[in-house]
């Protein structure tokens, strides 16, 4: 019975990851790719303010598209937990304090976005600074929301890898998928590090290692349900003292 009731709850957890996943993978690109784009304009302090204050309602949007992004990624971090700790508890709460740590960062980084939107709205600032220099002080805010954000990328780079390495030590979950999960890491990390230790380096061939999370996505929400127990139990046997 209590193998049964194990058993259940991590078919529950693959399901509700694969949906957490799909809602990010829904939210991040609607913020980054399309509104993003839209409303900021690089090296350009005045054009941006003028299309955030001409698009108010899309930069609003813009702000809750992120914090979905970044509120999924802590139902992740526990849902994926619960899905892996049979192969190896320690290392899969490690891994998803990780990308606990990340959505953190991000949510912290996203207040940035927030300032942005007080600054250009607050009569008051502008009693305190020319509009060109109110601009500027907007632009620095966007800035400062990209460069702690991508920061932040550096843990849950470490964390899609170790991801990789639990999902390749179980039996219930394809080893390819494992090693998507770990090429995809690579690509974060070598993408995020790149301004601090690789400046001259060209690392453009990262973005086509961003596709093994999706693909993970996938498997769960179209297997995670049928997990074999003849494999959960091998998975948990795996790591039993001999």
């Amino acid at each position: 019975m209590q193998e049964t009731q194990r058993k259940t709850s991590v078919q529950g957890a693959a399901l509700i990851a694969g949906f957490a996943i799909l809602t990010s993978a829904v939210a991040a690109p609607f913020a980054e790719l399309y509104a993003y784009p839209k409303l900021v304009v690089p090296d350009e302090a005045a054009e941006t303010a003028r299309h955030i204050l001409s698009n108010g309602r899309l930069f609003i949007f813009m702000i809750f598209g992120y914090l979905i992004t970044f509120f999924c990624d802590i139902v992740i971090a526990w849902a994926l937990y619960i899905l892996l700790k049979p192969v190896n508890e320690d290392v899969s709460l490690f891994t998803a304090w990780l990308r606990l740590v990340y959505a953190v960062i991000a949510v912290v980084a996203l207040n940035n976005l927030v300032t942005v939107w007080r600054l250009l709205n607050t009569p008051d600032y502008l009693k305190m600074f020319q509009p060109d220099q109110l601009y500027v002080q907007a632009m620095i805010y966007v800035r400062a929301f990209r460069n702690h954000w991508y920061f932040g990328m550096i843990f849950f780079a470490i964390h899609l890898l170790l991801l990789g390495y639990l999902v390749i030590r179980s039996h219930f979950i394809p080893r390819i998928l494992g090693v998507l999960l770990m090429i995809t890491g690579i690509g974060y990390l070598l993408t995020t590090v790149r301004p601090y230790l690789l400046p001259n380096v060209n690392v453009d061939f990262a973005q086509y290692t961003f596709y093994g999370e999706l693909i993970f996505m996938f498997w769960l929400l179209l297997r995670g349900s049928k997990i074999r127990e003849t494999n959960f139990r091998d998975s948990a046997q795996s790591i039993s003292p001999a």
